[in-house]
């Protein structure tokens, strides 16, 4: 796959978003992809940066969807002036603790798409959190969070990239989307909670579908239902991580003889067999239903 020039970071840090491992995955990707739907979109650190003529970015965190669309619908302009607005009438900063409280329960009131990045500017460690009532609930970062140049960087390059993309926002739950329209000429990537790791909402105590065995079964039986149709997806997972092992995800690969891409965070794509064997170790995949020349196919399993 022909990758662009350079690769977009999101302004989100949001949990598991995968731009550490971005030149390993894109040339995994299929050419000539004309829709390309991001079902578990997160960050959009993989769907702002791939080449299709048509975007689709899924989540079923509504808020979220509803702040990217605030990015495809403004101006740069008009979002960095809310953001300063924003900033100024709270005196947010680094040790303004009440400031941020006070923003905090505005947006819980209002929910005001944009302030919900302002939130996630000032909050620990940029997350976003929401409790069973569906408020902001992440907490002040004291003395580590601000809206720093980096952060204003990468949503000025953001921003624009979604501008001149063909990219529209969904906010369902992935059993809930419509892939009926979908074509041989499209592309699913799925990048849901892992099973054996933990993620911000894979508890779900918070209002949102969770993550558990049968949410996991509910999607590989999709993305079985989509290569029947010749449909190409690809989907992140991890098959081991610290000591323990998604046996039912492997068993799903080896019996549907699916193709199987290792990747590390630290170096480029290595076998099975040349990881670090560490107990402590992840070993994360890229599984597609279709070959990609840089692929250690069945090593798993051998």
């Amino acid at each position: 796959m022909r990758m662009k020039q350079s690769i977009i970071a999101s302004p989100m840090n949001y949990v598991g978003g995968k731009y550490k491992l971005l030149e390993q995955m894109l040339p995994l990707f299929p050419d000539n992809i004309g829709t390309f739907v991001d079902l578990f979109c997160g960050g959009c650190n993989v769907g702002i940066n791939v080449n299709a003529r048509k975007i689709i970015f899924n989540d079923n965190l509504s808020f979220l969807i509803d702040l990217y669309e605030q990015f495809k619908a403004k101006s740069e302009e008009e979002i960095i002036r809310h953001i300063e607005n924003r900033i100024e009438h709270f005196a947010l900063s680094m040790t303004n603790k009440d400031g941020f409280l006070q923003l905090r329960q505005m947006y819980n009131t209002e929910k005001n798409p944009l302030d919900l990045f302002v939130l996630s500017a000032f909050s620990f460690n940029h997350q976003i959190r929401f409790n069973n009532a569906h408020e902001f609930n992440n907490p002040f970062g004291k003395e580590r969070s601000s809206f720093n140049e980096r952060m204003k960087s990468n949503l000025l390059h953001f921003v624009a990239r979604l501008h001149e993309t063909d990219a529209i926002f969904c906010a369902r739950n992935f059993d809930e989307f419509d892939f009926s329209f979908l074509s041989v000429d499209d592309f699913v990537y799925a990048d849901p909670p892992y099973l054996i790791s933990t993620g911000t909402y894979n508890d779900g105590k918070r209002g949102f579908t969770g993550w558990n065995e049968a949410e996991e079964k509910k999607l590989l039986q999709i993305l079985d239902a989509l290569d029947k149709r010749k449909i190409r997806f690809a989907l992140s997972n991890v098959i081991e991580h610290k000591g323990k092992e998604n046996v039912f995800l492997k068993e799903w690969i080896a019996e549907k003889k699916y193709c199987v891409s290792y990747l590390k965070k630290d170096y480029a794509n290595a076998s099975y067999h040349t990881i670090d064997r560490n107990p402590s170790s992840t070993v994360e995949v890229l599984v597609t239903n279709y070959e990609v020349k840089r692929a250690q196919e069945n090593l798993l399993f051998a």
